[in-house]
C-alpha cells in the first residue's frame, strides 16, 4: 500500500511540473494565457450541469474575451492619461 501511495505522489508532482513546463513554454512561443478558477456562485447550486457547460460554450467564450478587452481598454487610457499628464 505504501508503495501505491509513493507511486501517486510522484505522478502528482511530476503532472504538476509538467504543467509548470508547458505554461512556461507556451509563454515563451506564444501568446500569454491566464488561467482562474470560477467558483458557481451562491444559490445556482441547481445549475452545476449548466455551469460545468460553460467551459465549453464558445459564445460564453467570447463574452469574457470582450469583457478582457474591455477591461484592457480602459486600463490603457487610464495610464496613457497618467503618462500624459504635467509632471510637477
Amino acid at each position: 500500500m505504501e508503495k501505491i501511495k509513493k507511486f501517486f505522489k510522484l505522478r502528482k508532482k511530476s503532472e504538476e511540473e509538467y504543467e509548470k513546463a508547458k505554461e512556461e513554454f507556451e509563454k515563451a512561443l506564444g501568446k500569454p494565457t491566464i488561467h482562474f478558477k470560477v467558483e458557481i456562485p451562491n444559490g445556482y447550486e441547481d445549475m452545476i450541469p449548466e455551469f460545468m457547460e460553460l467551459e465549453r460554450d464558445e459564445k460564453f467564450k467570447g463574452k469574457i474575451e470582450k469583457l478582457v478587452k474591455r477591461t484592457l481598454k480602459k486600463e490603457r487610457e487610464k495610464k496613457e492619461k497618467t503618462e500624459a499628464e504635467p509632471k510637477q
